[in-house]
Protein backbone atom coordinates (compact mmCIF):
# COMPACT_ATOMS: atom_id res chain seq x y z
CA UNK A 1 0.00 0.00 0.00
CA UNK A 2 3.01 2.31 0.83
CA UNK A 3 4.60 1.69 -2.66
CA UNK A 4 0.95 2.40 -4.17
CA UNK A 5 0.28 5.85 -2.52
CA UNK A 6 4.59 6.91 -3.17
CA UNK A 7 3.98 6.07 -6.94
CA UNK A 8 0.88 8.21 -6.90
CA UNK A 9 2.74 10.71 -5.44
CA UNK A 10 5.44 10.55 -8.16
CA UNK A 11 3.24 10.50 -10.51
CA UNK A 12 1.29 13.67 -9.37
CA UNK A 13 4.28 15.56 -9.02
CA UNK A 14 5.36 14.93 -12.52
CA UNK A 15 2.07 15.57 -14.03
CA UNK A 16 2.34 19.11 -12.06
CA UNK A 17 5.69 19.32 -13.44
CA UNK A 18 4.24 18.91 -17.22
CA UNK A 19 1.23 21.13 -16.54
CA UNK A 20 3.64 23.74 -15.83
CA UNK A 21 5.95 23.26 -18.37
CA UNK A 22 3.04 23.25 -21.35
CA UNK A 23 2.01 26.92 -19.51
CA UNK A 24 5.78 27.84 -19.80
CA UNK A 25 6.13 26.15 -23.32
CA UNK A 26 6.40 29.13 -26.42
CA UNK A 27 8.97 31.63 -26.50
CA UNK A 28 11.66 29.21 -26.65
CA UNK A 29 10.09 26.61 -28.81
CA UNK A 30 8.85 29.68 -31.11
CA UNK A 31 12.12 31.80 -31.76
CA UNK A 32 14.76 28.38 -31.93
CA UNK A 33 12.15 27.09 -34.97
CA UNK A 34 11.40 30.63 -36.66
CA UNK A 35 15.19 30.26 -36.56
CA UNK A 36 15.36 27.97 -39.61
CA UNK A 37 13.58 30.71 -41.37
CA UNK A 38 13.77 31.59 -45.42
CA UNK A 39 17.33 32.36 -45.54
CA UNK A 40 18.26 29.60 -43.05
CA UNK A 41 16.52 27.27 -45.28
CA UNK A 42 18.47 28.39 -48.61
CA UNK A 43 21.60 28.62 -46.33
CA UNK A 44 21.37 24.67 -45.65
CA UNK A 45 20.42 23.73 -48.86
CA UNK A 46 23.39 25.82 -50.42
CA UNK A 47 25.76 24.17 -47.79
CA UNK A 48 24.40 20.34 -49.16
CA UNK A 49 24.84 21.26 -52.05
CA UNK A 50 28.32 22.30 -51.90
CA UNK A 51 29.96 20.39 -49.60
CA UNK A 52 27.78 17.28 -48.94
CA UNK A 53 27.46 15.57 -45.72
CA UNK A 54 30.90 17.21 -44.84
CA UNK A 55 29.81 20.59 -42.86
CA UNK A 56 27.51 18.39 -40.39
CA UNK A 57 29.96 18.39 -37.46
CA UNK A 58 28.96 21.88 -37.49
CA UNK A 59 25.43 22.03 -35.56
CA UNK A 60 26.92 19.93 -32.48
CA UNK A 61 28.61 22.55 -31.28
CA UNK A 62 26.06 24.72 -32.24
CA UNK A 63 23.39 23.02 -30.19
CA UNK A 64 24.35 24.31 -27.03
CA UNK A 65 26.08 27.60 -28.55
CA UNK A 66 22.02 28.18 -29.34
CA UNK A 67 21.00 27.31 -26.16
CA UNK A 68 23.63 28.87 -24.12
CA UNK A 69 22.42 32.60 -25.70
CA UNK A 70 18.84 32.28 -25.54
CA UNK A 71 19.31 30.62 -22.29
CA UNK A 72 19.89 34.47 -21.22
CA UNK A 73 17.11 35.88 -22.45
CA UNK A 74 14.76 33.53 -19.91
CA UNK A 75 16.98 34.49 -16.97
CA UNK A 76 16.98 38.53 -17.91
CA UNK A 77 13.48 38.83 -18.80
CA UNK A 78 12.18 36.43 -16.16
CA UNK A 79 14.00 38.59 -13.32
CA UNK A 80 13.90 42.32 -14.81
CA UNK A 81 10.61 42.21 -16.48
CA UNK A 82 12.21 44.48 -19.44
CA UNK A 83 12.52 43.70 -22.73
CA UNK A 84 16.59 43.18 -24.10
CA UNK A 85 16.43 46.99 -25.91
CA UNK A 86 15.09 48.59 -22.53
CA UNK A 87 17.55 46.26 -20.44
CA UNK A 88 20.71 47.68 -22.72
CA UNK A 89 18.99 51.62 -22.47
CA UNK A 90 19.07 51.07 -18.59
CA UNK A 91 22.38 49.32 -18.20
CA UNK A 92 24.71 51.03 -20.74
CA UNK A 93 22.99 54.65 -21.58
CA UNK A 94 21.17 55.98 -24.20
CA UNK A 95 24.51 55.56 -26.43
CA UNK A 96 24.85 52.55 -26.44
CA UNK A 97 20.93 51.79 -26.63
CA UNK A 98 20.81 53.91 -29.55
CA UNK A 99 23.33 52.19 -31.17
CA UNK A 100 22.13 48.21 -30.35
CA UNK A 101 18.40 49.34 -31.54
CA UNK A 102 20.08 50.77 -34.99
CA UNK A 103 21.65 47.48 -34.91
CA UNK A 104 18.83 45.11 -34.98
CA UNK A 105 16.78 47.51 -36.63
CA UNK A 106 19.37 47.37 -39.78
CA UNK A 107 19.83 43.49 -39.33
CA UNK A 108 15.89 42.80 -38.80
CA UNK A 109 14.79 44.65 -42.11
CA UNK A 110 17.47 43.08 -44.46
CA UNK A 111 17.04 39.67 -42.55
CA UNK A 112 13.08 40.19 -43.39
CA UNK A 113 13.98 40.13 -47.01
CA UNK A 114 14.96 36.94 -47.10
CA UNK A 115 11.54 35.63 -45.29
CA UNK A 116 10.00 37.36 -48.44
CA UNK A 117 11.98 36.14 -50.83
CA UNK A 118 11.72 32.31 -49.65
CA UNK A 119 7.94 32.73 -49.27
CA UNK A 120 7.41 34.23 -52.75
CA UNK A 121 9.61 31.57 -54.27
CA UNK A 122 7.43 28.75 -52.17
CA UNK A 123 4.36 30.60 -53.79
CA UNK A 124 5.43 30.22 -57.28
CA UNK A 125 5.84 26.71 -56.91
CA UNK A 126 2.44 26.66 -57.01
CA UNK A 127 1.84 29.13 -59.45
CA UNK A 128 1.12 32.44 -57.56
CA UNK A 129 2.10 35.17 -58.72
CA UNK A 130 5.09 37.26 -56.16
CA UNK A 131 2.82 40.39 -55.90
CA UNK A 132 0.00 38.66 -54.70
CA UNK A 133 2.09 36.10 -52.50
CA UNK A 134 3.19 39.91 -50.96
CA UNK A 135 -0.09 41.32 -50.55
CA UNK A 136 -1.94 38.11 -48.97
CA UNK A 137 1.26 37.06 -46.60
CA UNK A 138 1.33 40.61 -45.13
CA UNK A 139 -2.13 40.78 -44.62
CA UNK A 140 -2.36 37.30 -42.88
CA UNK A 141 0.84 38.27 -40.84
CA UNK A 142 -0.75 41.53 -39.49
CA UNK A 143 -4.68 39.71 -38.48
CA UNK A 144 -2.14 36.76 -36.77
CA UNK A 145 -1.21 39.53 -34.24
CA UNK A 146 -4.11 42.03 -34.10
CA UNK A 147 -6.24 39.97 -32.10
CA UNK A 148 -5.29 41.65 -28.88
CA UNK A 149 -4.00 38.28 -27.33
CA UNK A 150 -0.83 37.30 -26.59
CA UNK A 151 -2.05 33.12 -26.05
CA UNK A 152 -4.11 33.30 -29.38
CA UNK A 153 -0.59 34.26 -31.14
CA UNK A 154 1.39 31.85 -29.34
CA UNK A 155 -0.87 28.96 -30.08
CA UNK A 156 -1.11 29.77 -33.78
CA UNK A 157 2.54 30.15 -34.07
CA UNK A 158 3.44 27.05 -32.70
CA UNK A 159 0.91 25.39 -35.23
CA UNK A 160 3.10 26.86 -37.59
CA UNK A 161 6.18 25.45 -36.39
CA UNK A 162 5.19 22.12 -36.67
CA UNK A 163 5.31 22.18 -40.56
CA UNK A 164 9.52 22.56 -40.16
CA UNK A 165 9.94 18.92 -39.86
CA UNK A 166 8.44 18.76 -43.15
CA UNK A 167 11.99 18.03 -44.54
CA UNK A 168 12.71 15.08 -42.13
CA UNK A 169 11.04 13.10 -44.77
CA UNK A 170 12.50 14.65 -47.39
CA UNK A 171 16.06 13.67 -45.96
CA UNK A 172 15.29 9.97 -45.74
CA UNK A 173 13.73 9.53 -49.52
CA UNK A 174 16.92 11.69 -50.82
CA UNK A 175 19.33 8.93 -49.29
CA UNK A 176 17.52 6.50 -50.72
CA UNK A 177 18.86 8.01 -54.43
CA UNK A 178 21.02 5.29 -56.23
CA UNK A 179 24.12 7.34 -55.86
CA UNK A 180 23.52 8.60 -52.35
CA UNK A 181 25.93 7.25 -49.91
CA UNK A 182 25.12 5.13 -46.84
CA UNK A 183 24.01 6.16 -43.51
CA UNK A 184 27.79 5.66 -42.09
CA UNK A 185 29.01 8.78 -44.08
CA UNK A 186 26.48 11.07 -42.29
CA UNK A 187 27.36 10.14 -38.63
CA UNK A 188 31.21 9.90 -39.72
CA UNK A 189 30.91 13.72 -40.55
CA UNK A 190 28.39 14.82 -37.65
CA UNK A 191 31.23 13.52 -35.45
CA UNK A 192 34.51 14.20 -37.22
CA UNK A 193 35.19 17.73 -38.02
CA UNK A 194 36.18 18.72 -41.13
CA UNK A 195 36.54 21.20 -43.74
CA UNK A 196 36.85 20.39 -47.36
CA UNK A 197 39.36 21.66 -50.06
CA UNK A 198 41.16 24.13 -46.64
CA UNK A 199 40.13 27.01 -45.13
CA UNK A 200 39.07 29.19 -47.84
CA UNK A 201 36.73 32.22 -48.32
CA UNK A 202 34.06 30.67 -50.06
CA UNK A 203 33.83 28.19 -47.00
CA UNK A 204 34.11 30.93 -44.51
CA UNK A 205 31.62 32.57 -45.52
CA UNK A 206 29.47 29.45 -45.75
CA UNK A 207 30.59 28.58 -42.21
CA UNK A 208 29.47 32.35 -41.06
CA UNK A 209 26.29 32.08 -42.98
CA UNK A 210 25.34 28.91 -40.89
CA UNK A 211 26.09 29.97 -37.90
CA UNK A 212 24.32 33.37 -38.52
CA UNK A 213 20.91 31.70 -39.31
CA UNK A 214 21.58 29.69 -36.12
CA UNK A 215 22.22 32.56 -33.46
CA UNK A 216 21.01 35.66 -34.59
CA UNK A 217 20.71 38.95 -32.87
CA UNK A 218 16.73 39.37 -33.20
CA UNK A 219 16.43 35.83 -31.31
CA UNK A 220 17.54 37.48 -28.25
CA UNK A 221 15.38 40.37 -28.42
CA UNK A 222 12.22 38.58 -29.54
CA UNK A 223 13.07 35.95 -26.70
CA UNK A 224 13.20 37.88 -23.83
CA UNK A 225 10.44 40.22 -24.62
CA UNK A 226 8.45 37.55 -25.42
CA UNK A 227 9.42 36.18 -21.99
CA UNK A 228 7.99 39.29 -20.64
CA UNK A 229 4.91 39.65 -22.55
CA UNK A 230 3.80 36.37 -21.72
CA UNK A 231 4.21 37.09 -17.66
CA UNK A 232 7.17 34.00 -16.82
CA UNK A 233 8.59 34.79 -13.55
CA UNK A 234 11.41 33.57 -11.69
CA UNK A 235 9.79 30.85 -10.52
CA UNK A 236 9.59 29.05 -14.32
CA UNK A 237 13.20 29.76 -15.26
CA UNK A 238 13.74 26.39 -14.74
CA UNK A 239 10.98 25.23 -17.75
CA UNK A 240 11.81 27.95 -19.63
CA UNK A 241 15.48 26.69 -19.83
CA UNK A 242 14.39 23.41 -20.85
CA UNK A 243 12.02 24.52 -23.24
CA UNK A 244 14.91 26.83 -25.07
CA UNK A 245 17.35 23.29 -25.15
CA UNK A 246 14.33 21.44 -26.77
CA UNK A 247 13.87 24.24 -29.04
CA UNK A 248 17.88 24.53 -29.76
CA UNK A 249 17.98 20.67 -30.53
CA UNK A 250 14.94 20.86 -33.08
CA UNK A 251 16.13 23.36 -35.12
CA UNK A 252 19.94 21.66 -35.68
CA UNK A 253 18.44 18.52 -36.24
CA UNK A 254 15.93 20.25 -38.63
CA UNK A 255 19.17 21.73 -40.02
CA UNK A 256 20.95 18.89 -40.23
CA UNK A 257 18.43 16.66 -42.48
CA UNK A 258 18.21 19.78 -44.64
CA UNK A 259 21.65 19.31 -45.58
CA UNK A 260 21.08 15.33 -45.88
CA UNK A 261 18.26 15.96 -48.32
CA UNK A 262 20.38 17.80 -50.46
CA UNK A 263 23.95 16.58 -49.83
CA UNK A 264 22.58 12.99 -51.15
CA UNK A 265 20.23 13.96 -54.01
CA UNK A 266 22.33 16.77 -55.59
CA UNK A 267 25.94 16.61 -54.02
CA UNK A 268 26.72 13.01 -54.70
CA UNK A 269 24.64 13.10 -58.03
CA UNK A 270 26.95 12.34 -60.93
CA UNK A 271 27.84 14.83 -62.32
CA UNK A 272 27.12 17.27 -58.90
CA UNK A 273 23.88 19.80 -58.58
CA UNK A 274 25.00 22.99 -56.88
CA UNK A 275 21.99 24.98 -56.30
CA UNK A 276 21.64 28.31 -54.86
CA UNK A 277 18.89 28.71 -52.95
CA UNK A 278 16.05 26.21 -51.49
CA UNK A 279 13.56 26.68 -54.73
CA UNK A 280 16.11 25.63 -56.73
CA UNK A 281 16.59 22.91 -54.39
CA UNK A 282 13.08 21.89 -54.68
CA UNK A 283 13.08 21.84 -58.31
CA UNK A 284 16.27 19.75 -58.70
CA UNK A 285 14.96 17.29 -56.69
CA UNK A 286 12.09 16.39 -58.76
CA UNK A 287 13.51 14.01 -61.24
CA UNK A 288 15.73 12.40 -59.17
CA UNK A 289 13.60 10.42 -56.86
CA UNK A 290 11.67 7.46 -57.73
CA UNK A 291 7.70 6.54 -58.05
CA UNK A 292 6.53 10.62 -57.58
CA UNK A 293 8.69 10.89 -54.67
CA UNK A 294 10.18 13.44 -56.51
CA UNK A 295 7.26 15.74 -57.01
CA UNK A 296 6.23 15.10 -53.26
CA UNK A 297 9.30 16.02 -51.57
CA UNK A 298 9.28 19.63 -54.04
CA UNK A 299 5.83 19.67 -52.52
CA UNK A 300 7.20 19.00 -49.09
CA UNK A 301 9.99 21.76 -49.52
CA UNK A 302 7.79 24.55 -50.84
CA UNK A 303 5.42 23.68 -47.87
CA UNK A 304 8.34 24.15 -45.87
CA UNK A 305 10.02 26.88 -47.48
CA UNK A 306 6.73 29.12 -47.16
CA UNK A 307 6.13 28.22 -43.49
CA UNK A 308 10.13 29.60 -42.95
CA UNK A 309 9.62 32.32 -44.04
CA UNK A 310 6.33 33.13 -42.70
CA UNK A 311 7.22 32.06 -39.03
CA UNK A 312 10.61 34.31 -39.69
CA UNK A 313 8.79 37.15 -40.86
CA UNK A 314 6.46 37.10 -38.02
CA UNK A 315 8.91 37.08 -35.01
CA UNK A 316 11.43 38.85 -36.89
CA UNK A 317 9.23 41.90 -37.13
CA UNK A 318 7.86 41.73 -33.63
CA UNK A 319 11.45 41.49 -31.94
CA UNK A 320 11.22 44.73 -33.61
CA UNK A 321 8.13 46.58 -32.76
CA UNK A 322 8.76 45.31 -28.92
CA UNK A 323 12.02 47.27 -29.30
CA UNK A 324 11.00 50.03 -30.14
CA UNK A 325 7.51 50.05 -27.98
CA UNK A 326 10.69 49.66 -25.03
CA UNK A 327 12.61 52.97 -26.20
CA UNK A 328 10.01 55.13 -26.95
CA UNK A 329 8.07 54.21 -23.72
CA UNK A 330 5.06 53.01 -26.06
CA UNK A 331 2.25 49.81 -25.19
CA UNK A 332 4.39 47.29 -26.39
CA UNK A 333 2.33 44.15 -25.99
CA UNK A 334 0.34 41.89 -27.74
CA UNK A 335 -2.25 41.82 -25.06
CA UNK A 336 -2.87 45.14 -26.38
CA UNK A 337 -5.61 46.16 -29.44
CA UNK A 338 -5.07 48.18 -32.01
CA UNK A 339 -6.38 51.08 -30.52
CA UNK A 340 -4.31 50.56 -26.95
CA UNK A 341 -1.29 50.05 -29.18
CA UNK A 342 -1.09 51.76 -32.17
CA UNK A 343 2.31 52.69 -32.75
CA UNK A 344 3.43 48.94 -31.82
CA UNK A 345 1.23 47.36 -34.79
CA UNK A 346 2.30 50.83 -37.19
CA UNK A 347 6.09 49.25 -36.59
CA UNK A 348 4.86 45.68 -37.19
CA UNK A 349 3.43 46.49 -40.21
CA UNK A 350 5.75 49.25 -42.05
CA UNK A 351 8.65 46.65 -41.36
CA UNK A 352 6.62 44.31 -43.44
CA UNK A 353 5.48 46.53 -46.35
CA UNK A 354 9.17 48.15 -46.76
CA UNK A 355 11.25 44.86 -46.59
CA UNK A 356 8.72 42.52 -48.68
CA UNK A 357 8.41 45.34 -51.79
CA UNK A 358 11.59 45.04 -52.45
CA UNK A 359 11.46 41.23 -53.48
CA UNK A 360 9.33 42.68 -56.14
CA UNK A 361 11.97 44.90 -57.56
CA UNK A 362 13.19 43.61 -61.32
CA UNK A 363 16.58 41.93 -61.40
CA UNK A 364 17.28 42.15 -57.06
CA UNK A 365 20.43 40.44 -56.81
CA UNK A 366 17.86 38.16 -53.86
CA UNK A 367 20.28 35.18 -53.67
CA UNK A 368 22.78 37.38 -52.95
CA UNK A 369 21.06 39.08 -50.18
CA UNK A 370 20.23 35.79 -48.54
CA UNK A 371 23.27 34.72 -48.00
CA UNK A 372 24.68 38.09 -47.07
CA UNK A 373 22.76 38.58 -44.56
CA UNK A 374 23.11 35.75 -42.59
CA UNK A 375 26.67 36.59 -42.81
CA UNK A 376 25.71 40.26 -41.74
CA UNK A 377 24.12 38.86 -38.62
CA UNK A 378 27.08 36.38 -36.98
CA UNK A 379 29.44 39.79 -37.76
CA UNK A 380 27.31 42.11 -36.17
CA UNK A 381 26.54 39.18 -33.12
CA UNK A 382 29.38 39.77 -30.67
CA UNK A 383 27.96 43.54 -29.53
CA UNK A 384 24.50 41.96 -29.23
CA UNK A 385 26.13 38.76 -26.81
CA UNK A 386 28.10 41.20 -24.99
CA UNK A 387 25.72 43.45 -23.84
CA UNK A 388 23.63 40.42 -23.18
CA UNK A 389 26.60 38.34 -20.57
CA UNK A 390 27.04 42.31 -18.49
CA UNK A 391 23.69 42.10 -18.32
CA UNK A 392 23.42 39.31 -16.93
CA UNK A 393 26.29 39.66 -14.50
CA UNK A 394 24.65 43.02 -12.78
CA UNK A 395 23.47 42.18 -9.47
CA UNK A 396 21.75 45.09 -9.79
CA UNK A 397 19.59 43.93 -12.66
CA UNK A 398 20.19 39.59 -11.62
CA UNK A 399 20.33 39.75 -7.73
CA UNK A 400 21.33 35.97 -7.09
CA UNK A 401 19.95 34.75 -10.77
CA UNK A 402 23.39 36.19 -11.96
CA UNK A 403 25.43 33.93 -14.78
CA UNK A 404 27.36 30.99 -13.19
CA UNK A 405 30.94 30.66 -13.40
CA UNK A 406 30.73 28.00 -15.92
CA UNK A 407 27.28 29.92 -17.79
CA UNK A 408 30.17 33.06 -17.86
CA UNK A 409 32.73 30.08 -19.45
CA UNK A 410 30.39 28.97 -22.56
CA UNK A 411 29.09 32.44 -23.34
CA UNK A 412 32.97 34.07 -23.49
CA UNK A 413 34.10 31.04 -25.59
CA UNK A 414 31.09 31.53 -27.96
CA UNK A 415 31.85 35.57 -28.66
CA UNK A 416 35.09 34.62 -28.67
CA UNK A 417 34.92 31.79 -31.71
CA UNK A 418 32.44 34.21 -33.51
CA UNK A 419 34.70 37.41 -33.44
CA UNK A 420 37.59 35.32 -34.48
CA UNK A 421 35.71 33.81 -37.54
CA UNK A 422 34.22 37.03 -38.44
CA UNK A 423 38.04 38.90 -38.36
CA UNK A 424 38.99 36.20 -40.38
CA UNK A 425 36.32 36.74 -42.94
CA UNK A 426 37.14 40.13 -42.95
CA UNK A 427 40.84 39.01 -43.97
CA UNK A 428 40.10 36.68 -46.69
CA UNK A 429 37.41 39.57 -48.25
CA UNK A 430 40.54 41.92 -47.86
CA UNK A 431 43.54 39.74 -48.79
CA UNK A 432 41.93 37.29 -51.24
CA UNK A 433 43.71 34.19 -51.70
CA UNK A 434 45.80 34.14 -48.06
CA UNK A 435 43.77 31.93 -46.12
CA UNK A 436 44.04 29.30 -48.73
CA UNK A 437 47.86 30.06 -48.56
CA UNK A 438 47.92 29.84 -44.85
CA UNK A 439 45.57 26.82 -43.63
CA UNK A 440 44.67 25.11 -47.24
CA UNK A 441 47.35 22.67 -46.96
CA UNK A 442 47.04 21.85 -43.14
CA UNK A 443 43.44 21.59 -43.31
Amino acid sequence: MYLISKAIHKLERWRRYLMVFLAVLGPGMIVMIADNDAGGISTYAVTGSQYGFSLLWLFIPLVPMAYYVQEMTVRLGAVTKRGHAEAIFEGFGKFWGWFSLADLAIVNWLTLITEYIGMVAAAQMFGVPPVVTFLGVTLILFLVVVTGRYWTFEKMTLFFCLFNLVYIPAAFWAMRTPTAPPWGAVAWNLFVPNLPGGLSGDLLMILLANIGTTIAPWMIFFQQSAVVDKGIDIKDIKFGQIETFVGSLLTCLVAVFIIIATGAALHHHIPPIVVDDAAKTAEALVPLLPHGQGELARKLFAIGLFDAGFLGALCISLSSSWAVGEVFGWAHSLNKTVKDAPWFYVVYLAMLLTSGAVVLIPGAPLVTITLFVQVVAVTLLPSALVFLILLLNDDQFMGEHTSTRWQNIANWIIVIIVSAMSSLFAVSTLFPGLLERLFGRAA
